[in-house]
């Protein structure tokens, strides 16, 4: 079987996962109340739309190992914060255990993809072919 490698961070699974993710929290929040608006509904909202953004930030910063996985970081960091909400709108009545339980799952696997591209980092991090490499000038004093 012949690899397919990704041109666009729209062909990592990760990150179509991390856009059902969000798909799915906006239509679960929809039936939230509406004093929930300006707080657990944004809060949830943005933290699940987060995740897929910082993956298409790190694909930008593929050139720079560490920014890359910085950004990696950070979209792990938003899927846990997502879980979070989850539990809370489970808390407050608002979903169902099992509606918590299948998201929450959901947001587990995208962060063991994130932990899997952060330890394979340099595979994703190769010098663009366009790139210019130099030698060094040697110097010398008399």
């Amino acid at each position: 079987m012949e690899k397919k490698y990704a041109k666009s961070h729209r062909d990592l699974i990760v990150y179509q996962k991390a856009r059902t993710l969000a798909q799915e929290v906006f239509e679960m929040t929809k039936s939230f109340p509406k004093e929930e608006t300006y707080s657990l509904t944004d809060q949830i909202r943005r933290s699940s739309r987060s995740v897929g953004a910082q993956i298409a930030e790190a694909w930008a910063k593929r050139p720079y190992e560490k920014h890359f996985i910085s950004k990696l970081t950070d979209s792990d960091g938003e899927q846990h914060e997502t879980q979070h909400w989850i539990e809370v709108a489970e808390d407050c009545g608002y979903i169902s255990h099992e509606k918590s339980v299948q998201l929450v799952e959901k947001c587990r696997e995208i962060g063991r993809l994130l932990g899997s591209m952060i330890e394979k980092s340099s595979l994703f991090c190769n010098p663009p072919v366009r790139s210019v490499k130099e030698t060094q000038a040697e110097y010398f004093t008399d």
